[in-house]
């Protein structure tokens, strides 16, 4: 079976119930986390640990938590006022973990779906969010990680341009793949709303409703954007449930023969401020 996972956010008791739930088994089964791994909740270093352990059977997608992770363990950012990293950080076997965390996806294609943490700009198709996701990977994985972690945070350039090059060419396709809830038909993000579907500014739209999409015809999974909550449709997969928030932890069965949707409750761990 596989099962494609929304955001986790150190909940470690939810993943256990959700795999016991599921009646997961890593000789048999696939699970595909759709990023933010960790932090806000209660348990991300156990919860580092139990996907670490699951080796082969899970593939695991890079969200702004855990880039942030790699930046505050890498010195090239403070610990943020509600992180609640400082067990992991502080761990014998952080470094492990923490080289681990930086060698996992920033995009993935299988059994039929284009999973990302967020999203992607209208002006890009399958072929080019999957190389745009490995440029950013082959940075991350490199020996020149320090280095872009420090000129990877801001928003600009705003938008999607094919001749962007360098830095600026990866911080936009990092945004794009861990922050986008929002754009414009021209591929200019908002990168400050976050709240539902309905909350658009003006001339923007959800970034999967925008007109002419190049991924359109590509069945698309997701995370990030809690306040849309669950959204299953033929060709979408929104699946970042608010298991942090107190909602849920949502999986998703997308074998050919059938799709089912599972989740368990979860304890609120922080509360919006």
């Amino acid at each position: 079976m596989n099962y494609l996972i929304g955001d986790l956010q150190g909940c470690c008791d939810a993943l256990e119930q959700l795999l016991a739930k599921v009646g997961f088994s890593p000789s048999r089964d696939h699970a595909y986390f759709l990023g933010d791994l960790v932090n806000r909740g209660p348990a991300s270093l156990a919860t580092l640990r139990r996907l670490h352990g699951l080796g082969s059977a899970a593939t695991c997608l890079l969200g702004n938590h855990d880039l942030h992770l790699l930046a505050v363990a890498h010195g090239v950012r403070d610990a943020g006022r509600s992180d609640t990293l400082a067990e992991l950080l502080h761990a014998p076997d952080r470094h492990a973990l923490i080289d681990w965390l930086r060698q996992q996806r920033m995009a993935h294609h299988a059994h039929g779906w284009l999973m990302v943490h967020a999203g992607v700009a209208p002006q890009w198709d399958l072929a080019t969010t999957l190389q745009l996701a490995g440029e950013v990977e082959q940075r991350l994985q490199g020996p020149g990680l320090v280095d872009f972690l420090r000129v990877m945070y801001g928003n600009e350039p705003s938008r999607w341009d094919a001749g962007l090059q360098g830095d600026a060419r990866l911080r936009l396709a990092v945004n794009v793949l861990t922050r986008i809830r929002f754009c414009s038909a021209d591929g200019t993000l908002d990168l400050k709303t976050k709240e539902a579907a309905g909350a658009a500014p003006e001339g923007f739209y959800p970034w999967f409703e925008v007109p002419g999409r190049q991924t359109a015809g590509v069945p698309m999974a997701f995370g990030h954007w809690s306040t849309l909550g669950l959204v299953n449709r033929p060709d979408l997969l929104a699946l970042d449930t608010g298991c942090v928030w107190g909602g849920q932890l949502t999986a998703v069965r997308v074998d050919s023969s059938a799709r089912e949707v599972i989740q368990v409750a979860c304890e609120q761990a922080q509360r919006p401020g």
